[in-house]
């Protein structure tokens, strides 16, 4: 059996084309009188709001040492492989005794190389969940821009001064004071 499909049939307005105009007219009037949200960026910088996944940082313990003990976790989550960890033994050796078991035993690796190209990442926090340490976070700067590709690269002494720009508070509200 056949289907049987309905023509349209245009009404008489439809003709003219005038109601689908004071539609739109009726669109832009409502937006005409609204109050004007404008940010005059990079005078003014918005701020962002909580949960936002911007430029990476690697934390760090009270004491000074990073927090990641280059588990590879958040390379291997990521799904754009964007994220590069190479341990080596780490250099906090020495002071073992003085600390709690449960601290040195997270400190036997330590990242000698971790680089996260900016690029490829797509900002989806997966290292962030991936982490057993909260090495690797997330923070609220969306204004970071790369005139070559190798800028882009961010290393691990990138990514920890980014942590010493952002360990404060909202780092938009530091810059501008």
């Amino acid at each position: 059996m056949g289907t049987i499909i309905k023509k349209y049939e245009p009404k008489w307005s439809d003709r003219f084309y005038l109601v689908a105009i004071l539609q739109g007219m009726m669109i832009t009037l409502k937006h005409f009188f609204r109050k004007k949200i404008t940010i005059e960026y990079p005078d003014v910088k918005r701020q962002p709001k909580p949960g936002y996944r911007g430029l990476h940082r690697l934390n760090k313990h009270e004491d000074g040492k990073i927090k990641c003990v280059a588990c590879g976790m958040c390379a291997s989550a990521c799904p754009a492989d964007a994220i590069t960890v190479i341990p080596i033994e780490s250099p906090y050796e020495e002071s073992r005794p003085s600390i709690s078991e449960k601290y040195a035993q997270s400190e036997e690796r330590f990242p000698g190389t971790f680089e996260i190209n900016e690029l490829r990442c797509i900002f989806c926090g997966m290292c962030e969940e991936a982490c057993p340490e909260a090495a690797i976070e997330l923070t609220e700067i969306y204004d970071f821009t790369y005139l070559a590709r190798k800028q882009a690269i961010m290393d691990k002494e990138s990514l920890l001064d980014i942590f010493d720009k952002t360990k404060n508070g909202n780092f938009y509200l530091q810059e501008a004071k």
